[in-house]
């Protein structure tokens, strides 16, 4: 930093005059007056620039008619949690707060989400406005715009109702007192993480300040708004994590103590050495859930628990696996099992989610961790004492199995419980504490697909179509009307249909996106909530495998289809085509697979820098915005196409980072369905030649990295009057009719000229 400041003040001094920099071209008078005001500038920025912060998180600084129309001023922010009061006159007509003071909203980049919101005595939201966010998994397709008019959707909700994101419909008898907003295609968990944070900042203001209090809940429930940043140390000295010790020796003894029967030591000659320390937590709270996993995860898990549910944080260090190995078989976790009263429950492969660390300050390392969802239907009341019990098992000297019980006993703190005579709905709308729980959300993923079955049936009916014309190509080949009709006829669905209406254009950002799942936490139901795009991505991640990058490239991708669309429609115009020698277009190809590593290697330190990079990528301009975006972006992506219509495919063929993300694995293909003659690359050039993407080396090679498999090398294959083996083959069945035509009639005539040779 000290470098960088030195270099800013050397750019302005003298000396740049005389060693070339950018004033030394400059009369000295002009030079010291530019000098001078571009000193006075930056001491004016440095001067502002706190007081810019601060009106940023100052209220009062705050677009006040867009936040809560009516009101003239508003009061300091004050109070737990912190607000601040909205005036009309000289009366309080509501509160306005920042989710990120209140929740501590803060995104999957770990930068904070401020969303500025408005809250009216009634209970409803009077607006809501982003002040600042860092999200990294906005993808193609969103931008601010898009984010402004999803927080728009909030004005006049009721905190008392409950919020899911996906499609909206008309609420029916069933869900009277449910929303279902509209979700941001390509950006679903972004949604979620939207929604909880100004859906549970709303919750505890009201409740804080006496709007949605009263006397409405009829048993002790869990608070879920309530948040207070705090360390891994206070977590475990308030109750909310819990632990259990157990040394070598405390187990063996436990043995005799439950059974009446030693067992072998685990390890004889370290009786007093670790032999597991277990941690248990609620994690369903946000106090103690937001602060293990972090806000954007923890918004996350919430979202995707059904009403009822529950989750809980195992994690374990020492020698023992509480986890064990017999569930991957299984299905069932036989080491460890939740008793609560009389019920007792032994968790499941489907309750378990994976979890690589934990965001918690202070927090240690684990040998495992894993979160555990109980099921609403098991009757767990998570505001009432429970226990884990680890099961250790062991085979005596005799052959018998034994087994013996470690309890460790969990009572979630009182702070996170809501009782009955200190809190309550007005209006008696919450009565329990499965209506609270549901207010989180109930399988988002799975009403996104139910809101998409129309679309989902196109694509899939789409997708099968190409299915059965990639694997009875063959036959389609020898009919080149019908494969240059249907492909013209694809292509025009692909840019239309998948790309323009439903905005299934991939990116290099869902294989970064994908990529950094893998490295952290892998959840499918984070990739099911687009299921255009899942259902999409499944498809090209199976064909990857029997026919290479080809069938995305040349059949799905909305801007390819739509730069052959425009090569088609140039070459109808007459305009020239440039032919690029096949020597510089190999080496030129590189340039697409130098893109993606670079793309990949800056995700990993920075999401968001890798999503700057990724607009390489016309896709988010010319097919999810369809051009309508700040005209850089949109010269970019008409000069793409302009110069497709020279030179066919261009940006596929030598820019696209998404291609080269498809072709690297493009030799590992299971089959090489495209037929080839002996003769190809030695005796004959024209599939090489008419290749449009150059894809066939001179040698008559396939190259499956360049493959679109557009099928047009297969039509040539079959063209008896272009093919020269074709050719001879047809020349060659044609003699053969012929000589037999010539017998034929030969033996007609002999039989016309001498007919008594012929009775009997």
């Amino acid at each position: 930093m000290a470098a960088k400041k030195l270099f800013y003040f050397n750019w302005l001094s003298d000396s740049t005059r005389d060693s070339g920099g950018p004033l030394s071209t400059l009369p000295r008078g002009v030079a010291t007056l530019c000098r001078s005001a571009l000193l006075a500038a930056l001491a004016v920025f440095l001067v502002l620039l706190p007081g810019a912060i601060a009106a940023a998180k100052n209220p009062a600084a705050l677009p006040l008619q867009t936040i809560f129309p009516g009101a003239d001023r508003i009061g300091p922010v004050e109070g737990t949690p912190p607000a601040a009061a909205a005036w009309r006159d000289d009366a309080i007509i509501g509160y306005v707060f920042l989710t990120s003071d209140v929740v501590r909203s803060v995104g999957y980049s770990g930068k904070p989400i401020q969303t500025a919101v408005g809250l009216d005595l009634s209970g409803k939201i009077t607006g809501a406005v982003i002040i600042e966010h860092h999200e990294p998994i906005l993808i193609l397709g969103i931008d601010d715009s898009h984010l402004d008019a999803f927080v728009r959707a909030y004005t006049g909700v009721s905190v008392r109702t409950k919020v899911s994101v996906g499609r909206s419909r008309a609420a029916s008898d069933d869900d009277a007192d449910t929303l279902v907003v509209d979700g941001i295609s390509g950006a679903s968990v972004t949604s979620i993480v939207f929604n909880d944070s100004i859906m549970r900042a709303a919750r505890a203001v009201a409740r804080s300040r006496g709007i949605i209090e009263g006397g409405g809940i009829k048993e002790a429930q869990l608070d879920l708004e309530l948040f207070e940043e705090e360390d891994w140390q206070n977590l475990l000295a308030g109750g909310a994590v819990t632990r259990l010790f157990l040394r070598n020796r405390e187990v063996d003894e436990g043995f005799v103590t439950q059974t009446g029967r030693a067992a072998p030591p685990v390890t004889p000659r370290e009786a007093r050495g670790k032999f597991i320390t277990l941690y248990a937590a609620l994690l369903t709270p946000a106090g103690i859930g937001q602060n293990l996993l972090g806000f954007a995860p923890y918004s996350k898990l919430s979202a995707g628990l059904k009403p009822g549910e529950q989750a809980l944080l195992i994690a374990a260090q020492g020698l023992y696996s509480f986890k064990g190995w017999a569930w991957r078989k299984g299905g069932v976790f036989d080491r460890l099992q939740l008793v609560q009263g009389q019920t007792t429950h032994r968790f499941t492969k489907e309750q378990h989610r994976l979890i690589e660390k934990l965001q918690v300050k202070g927090g240690p390392k684990f040998r495992e961790m894993g979160i555990f969802v109980v099921p609403a239907h098991k009757g767990f009341d998570p505001t009432a004492p429970w226990r884990l019990e680890l099961i250790v098992t062991r085979d005596t000297e005799d052959g018998q199995t034994v087994q013996a019980k470690f309890p460790l006993t969990y009572q979630v703190p009182d702070r996170f419980i809501v009782r009955p005579e200190r809190s309550g709905i007005s209006d008696g709308s919450l009565t329990s504490a499965l209506d609270e729980a549901a207010l989180v959300g109930d399988g988002v993923w799975l009403q996104v697909w139910q809101n998409r079955l129309g679309e989902i049936a196109v694509l899939i009916g789409a997708l099968f179509l190409l299915y059965v014309l990639l694997v009875f190509h063959d036959t389609a080949a020898k009919n080149p009307s019908f494969v240059r009709t249907v492909r013209v006829v694809f292509l025009a669905f692909t840019v239309v249909g998948l790309g323009w209406l439903m905005s299934a254009q991939l990116s290099v950002v869902n294989v970064i996106t994908f990529i950094n799942a893998l490295l952290t936490e892998f959840r499918w139901d984070f990739f099911l909530l687009d299921p255009i795009v899942f259902i999409l991505w499944s498809y090209v991640a199976v064909a990857l495998l029997f026919w290479g990058r080809g069938v995305f490239c040349g059949w799905l991708c909305p801007f390819g289809a739509l730069q052959e669309l425009a090569s088609r429609a140039a070459r109808i115009l007459r305009l020239p085509q440039i032919p690029i020698p096949f020597g510089l277009s190999e080496r030129v190809w590189p340039i697409k697979y130098i893109l993606f590593l670079g793309l990949l290697a800056l995700s990993l330190h920075s999401v968001d820098l890798a999503e700057i990079g990724a607009e390489v990528e016309p896709f988010k301009t010319a097919i999810a915005l369809k051009f309508v975006r700040a005209w850089p972006f949109a010269a970019y992506a008409l000069g793409l196409l302009a110069a497709g219509m020279f030179v066919e495919r261009v940006f596929c063929r030598y820019l696209c980072p998404l291609g080269a993300a498809l072709a690297i694995p493009a030799n590992n293909r299971m089959f090489d369905w495209l037929r080839r003659r002996r003769q190809c690359g030695t005796e004959c050039q024209i599939c090489a030649t008419r290749c449009p993407v150059q894809a066939i080396h001179p040698d008559g090679r396939i190259d499956p990295h360049e493959c679109i498999y557009c099928l047009d090398c297969q039509v040539l294959y079959y063209d008896d009057k272009v093919c020269p083996p074709a050719i001879a083959r047809r020349k060659r069945r044609e003699d053969r009719a012929a000589r037999k035509a010539a017998r034929e009639a030969a033996r007609a005539d002999a039989l016309q000229q001498s007919p008594e040779e012929t009775a009997p």
